[in-house]
């Protein structure tokens, strides 16, 4: 039937679809970005006192603890950057670099999401069989493994080749929406910042209070946002 449109017409509703997807994609990204804060908070309160995926933050404390002598300090910040770097390996081998003939959603990042979500699987499972009063050696485990997955989410959001688009690295976005905000830029264009900041807030809170106070839960919160993402995706690069 779109064919049989003429061609200015035919282009509107493409264009109209393309941004239908774009907006789709903003908002799968949005989250994963809960999903980022979510893991960031459990693994700083329950799993040895770093983030899965703030690897500024990490690097950080690897500093700190060189200067201040705290060996477990700078296991646990190496351990993480060390095992998200792995992540981003992984991802990026599976998903490739982004193409001028890219869909919006290409299927391999897709792909990419279904490994960090196997990632996922294992940590819910030595979650399980471990209880609350689990030893270092299987928190610092468990934060291997989120950081890990995160590492696969971050490269496989690159494959969109967007600048400036992610759902682990903020601080950039931080920047770039209080510029826009300095510059007195349209609201349209910083909205889509503001929401993935506020994703990452929310996440980090929500994460915060599950580790607290639901700790069995807190491997849930960051499954069901993943499926969810997967089974939109998957439904977007058919």
């Amino acid at each position: 039937m779109l064919r049989t449109l003429p061609n200015v017409v035919r282009f509107r509703v493409a264009a109209k679809g393309d941004q239908d997807l774009l907006r789709r994609r903003h908002a799968l990204v949005v989250v994963l970005t809960f999903l980022t804060g979510s893991a960031d908070a459990v693994g700083f309160l329950a799993l040895g006192g770093a983030f899965s995926s703030v690897m500024t933050g990490n690097m950080v404390l690897l500093g700190l603890s060189a200067g201040s002598g705290h060996a477990e300090l700078a296991v646990t910040s190496g351990c993480a950057i060390v095992s998200f770097i792995a992540g981003v390996l992984a991802g990026a081998r599976l998903v490739g670099s982004a193409q001028p003939d890219d869909p919006v959603w290409p299927r391999r990042v897709t792909r990419a999401l279904v490994l960090e979500l196997l990632v996922f699987l294992v940590f819910l499972v030595v979650w399980e069989v471990n209880p609350p009063s689990r030893s270092p050696h299987v928190g610092l485990g468990l934060l291997m493994l989120s950081a890990a997955a995160l590492g696969v989410q971050s490269s496989a959001i690159q494959r969109f080749g967007v600048p400036g688009l992610s759902s682990t690295y903020l601080t950039g976005t931080l920047t770039s929406l209080i510029a826009g905000v300095a510059a007195r830029s349209p609201w349209h264009t910083l909205r889509p910042k503001a929401h993935v900041l506020l994703a990452l807030m929310s996440g980090a809170g929500v994460g915060a209070l599950t580790a607290i106070h639901l700790t069995a839960w807190s491997p849930v919160l960051l499954l069901v946002p993943l499926v969810l993402v997967i089974a939109v995706s998957a439904r977007m690069a058919e």
